[in-house]
């Protein structure tokens, strides 16, 4: 064969088996497709197939077409990234400031302390920290993947529990905007190169002052005029992020967040969410998949996701409940919330791969890390779907 035709026949791959297990093995209730992709990836990675299976591995997923397929996986990620800046309404946050800052202050703050404890353990042992990487920056890196929240994830579980556009939808929606910006703003403070710093301030002047002439311009323009200037203005910004050091993905991201969700119709905002999932994303979640490793044995490394997990979701339950407890919520109101701001998949893996790719974590915490991402997600429907029968009072309840 060809490299076409491998490239091909890995895409076949991708996109055929995750599917195929998810439709004959009706996985939707535990594990929604996304998850399926996501443990895909890991399975055909060199850690599972490329173990059991060498030859196969290296016949498939050859030097030119894993840089294939992150060329595609880099794109992809690059629209979604943007997406959920989009979808960020801080206009709705500061309306209900109070109760809006003080849950999503504790959701976050918990698990983060929590998790840079276990960091903090983890960072005795030299196989987890990257080479490149000061302990506070493993520690902040490790603790905020625990306390990461996926809002365009979020948005997915929420339309098939049909609570999306309810009052308790749209109250979830608030904290993890909220947790979305501290998520985004904490990466941008561990990628801080004060070598770069001159570049990276720079970056940051000019964002400012483009952005306001970027608003004025998208202002004036019609709404199909408007989505090719939005992916020129993503692919800008991504670009000068990355000449800075900040990373492509911080740039992706504060390229959505100036981009007003009211430029767009709704649902052709969903649309594009949908097909970025459908159509690229799987890409890369193989190409996700590809970058996990097993050095320190399995053993260990699923050893270090359970600590992950529990300090990831034993934090985010704790600190629900004390937000709970002081604004005076109704009994399992907590319990509820908690369990979807558990969602973790896809931002935590962007996030985890940027902290790989700048070398402050090792491959086998990035395996961690992923493990523990695809764990907390698979728990949050069958934890959810339950507490909605004997809440649904809480549905409609005004925000």
């Amino acid at each position: 064969m060809n490299s076409t035709e491998v490239y091909l026949l890995a895409l076949g791959i991708v996109f055929t088996l995750p599917w195929l297990v998810w439709r004959l093995g009706r996985t939707d209730r535990w594990a929604p497709l996304v998850v399926v992709q996501i443990v895909a990836g890991i399975l055909l990675g060199p850690g599972v197939l490329g173990r059991w299976w060498p030859e196969g591995y290296g016949f498939v997923f050859t030097p030119q077409v894993i840089q294939a397929l992150n060329g595609v996986a880099w794109w992809a990620v690059m629209l979604f990234v943007m997406i959920a800046g989009v979808e960020l309404d801080l206009a709705k946050a500061w309306r209900h400031r109070r109760e809006s800052l003080l849950t999503a202050a504790l959701a976050l703050g918990t698990p983060l302390a929590l998790g840079c404890a276990v960091a903090w353990l983890f960072g005795r042992n030299p196989g987890w920290m990257g080479p490149t990487a000061e302990p506070w920056q493993f520690v902040a890196g490790v603790g905020m993947a625990c306390a990461v929240t996926a809002l365009p994830i979020l948005i997915l579980f929420m339309e098939k529990l049909a609570i999306l556009r309810q009052p308790i939808g749209q109250r979830i929606l608030r904290y993890a905007s909220l947790d979305d910006i501290a998520i985004w703003g904490v990466l941008a403070l561990i990628l801080l190169d004060w070598e770069r710093v001159g570049r990276q301030v720079a970056f940051l002047v000019a964002f400012a002052l483009v952005a306001w002439g970027f608003r004025r311009i998208m202002a004036r323009l019609s709404e199909p005029d408007r989505w090719h200037v939005a992916l020129i203005w993503l692919l800008v910004c991504a670009f000068g992020a990355d000449w800075s050091g900040l990373h492509f993905m911080v740039g992706a991201f504060l390229a959505g967040t100036v981009v007003e969700a009211t430029w767009f119709r709704q649902e052709d905002m969903d649309r594009l969410r949908h097909h970025v999932l459908m159509v690229m994303m799987p890409v890369f979640f193989l190409s996700t998949g590809l970058r996990t490793h097993w050095s320190l044995g399995g053993e260990t490394v699923f050893l270090a996701a359970a600590l992950l997990l529990a300090a990831s979701v034993a934090g985010k339950l704790a600190g629900v409940a004390i937000a709970g407890r002081i604004l005076g919520w109704g009994p399992g109101e907590a319990g509820l919330i908690g369990w979807l701001l558990q969602t973790k998949a896809l931002i935590m893996i962007i996030f985890a791969n940027v902290l790989l790719d700048k070398a402050i974590i090792t491959r086998d915490s990035f395996t961690a890390l992923l493990l523990m991402a695809v764990a907390s997600t698979m728990l949050t429907v069958p934890m959810v779907s339950g507490r909605l029968g004997r809440l649904a009072h809480l549905i409609h309840r005004p925000a």
